[in-house]
């Protein structure tokens, strides 16, 4: 069964590296968000069985759409992408319900041990 997987950042670049580490471990079925609210709507539309959320956006922070995306779906497994030194927000966010993270510049091996992670 394929996964979709929703990668929500508003920088163009990071999308990009996200979904070529992705595409490279068999990962296709990738859906591309630019903003929180976005996000949310393609939460809707696709019922991701994953969600890699930016906290750091413009127009709706990825907290903010986080929490959105719980209220709908409780079970729905998002990890949280950010820059090293946003511990605090890493720390609510895994409170919120968030399943893990990845930091700023991303490794790939880093970035598959955790998606593997919360997909197993």
């Amino acid at each position: 069964m394929t996964k979709t997987i929703l990668i929500a950042d508003d920088a163009l670049f990071t999308r990009m590296m996200l979904r070529n580490i992705l595409s490279e471990h068999g990962y296709t079925a990738i859906v591309e968000a630019e903003t929180g609210a976005e996000a949310i709507w393609a939460y809707e539309r696709w019922k991701p069985d994953l969600v890699i959320m930016d906290i750091n956006m413009p127009e709706m922070d990825g907290m903010t759409a986080v929490r959105n995306i719980l209220a709908m779906d409780p079970r729905a497994n998002i990890i949280i992408c950010s820059a090293l030194g946003e511990r605090q927000l890493m720390l609510e966010a895994l409170e919120a319900g968030v399943k893990d993270f990845i930091t700023k510049p991303f490794q790939a091996k880093k970035v598959m041990e955790v998606i593997k992670r919360v997909l197993s």
